[in-house]
């Protein structure tokens, strides 16, 4: 008896070992290999510069680059602390955090409700060119809506400026009033960004089974009460999937939006315009040492992680099946 369960466990290892590797598995990870190259390139191997946020770095003549990473003086934590003793840390993390949770809730709820009407829509036609017209400001980059936004906000021949002029109002200087931008920058975003959401969300729609809208219709339920019982639930996964990336990059701002629409943030908008992202830009021009830059960079990428973290356990401990990890 003994004999036959060592056998047994023989052709149990043997057959284990002879399935470890398959022609299906060689073709998968040649498909692979580009994706898994790109990331070591860009994504892994410039990671060895965080060392610069430690350094006080400096260029020897005729000396390479990580001749001169090496050769520079350890500064410690000090390029941190330049940073978080800096003045305008309350003002940048102000508007970091502020502006992205404003995109977020915002965004969410323009997104869904745009997706859902669109998928009520009966008419294939009018729903493919609302949606053509909603996605396609996604594709312009931030310095051509850049020159849309100064035509309209250009203090001699700017269209709002005119048009105030026609009805007797006196003429407003956009770039120099502070008050105005907050909501300019929000909608913005909001203009350029709810078209490539929408089509996120939209596609999940679609993906919900028909039949569950069939029987609802059998039972007499209103379009209203379809879209509260079948498609909300249907798309709760994604907004939380969408949600928690979303928290990923609160510390992080869209560069171009803040930097481009403002005419690269004079002064009168510093209060609010200003970010993580843009303050490190300037820095960059500035006399500011590298590793300082270095250094804001570095606290702004851990305390993404950690934020993308916490919010994926909040999510765990309230709906398991909804967590990312």
């Amino acid at each position: 008896m003994s004999i036959n369960l060592k056998n047994a466990a023989n052709a149990v290892k043997l057959s284990s070992k002879k399935k470890r590797w398959k022609k299906d598995d060689t073709e998968l990870s040649l498909l692979a290999m580009p994706t898994f190259i790109w990331y070591v390139l860009f994504c892994y191997l410039p990671m060895f510069g965080i060392i610069i946020a430690f350094k006080k770095y400096k260029i020897f003549p005729g000396k390479g680059f990580f001749q001169n990473l090496f050769l520079s003086e350890w500064a410690g934590f000090s390029n941190f602390e330049f940073f978080l003793k800096s003045n305008d840390l309350k003002i940048l993390l102000r508007n970091t955090i502020g502006y992205n949770i404003a995109f977020i809730v915002l965004g969410t709820l323009l997104t869904t409700s745009l997706a859902i009407m669109i998928s009520l829509l009966h008419n294939k036609i009018k729903s493919k060119i609302y949606q053509t017209m909603m996605f396609f400001p996604h594709f312009l980059s931030w310095v051509v809506v850049s020159y849309f936004v100064f035509a309209f906000l250009s203090m001699d021949k700017g269209l709002l400026n005119t048009v105030l002029k026609y009805f007797g109002k006196d003429p407003i200087q956009w770039y120099s009033e502070p008050k105005y931008w907050p909501f300019i920058l929000i909608f913005m975003n909001l203009w350029k960004g709810t078209g490539y959401g929408m089509v996120v969300y939209l596609a999940c729609i679609t993906g919900i089974d028909s039949t569950l809208y069939e029987a609802a219709v059998i039972d007499g339920a209103s379009i209203w009460q379809q879209v509260k019982h079948i498609t909300i639930p249907g798309l709760k996964q994604v907004v939380i999937m969408m949600f928690i990336l979303n928290i990923g990059k609160i510390f992080y701002s869209d560069f171009g939006l803040f930097y481009q629409i403002t005419q690269q943030i004079p002064g009168s908008l510093f209060n609010v315009a200003s970010t993580l992202d843009t303050y490190i830009f300037k820095a960059l021009k500035s006399s500011t040492p590298i590793g300082m830059t270095s250094a804001i960079s570095l606290v702004q990428s851990a305390a993404c992680c950690l934020t993308i973290l916490l919010a994926n356990w909040i999510i765990s401990k309230i709906d398991e099946d909804s967590a990312i990890i």
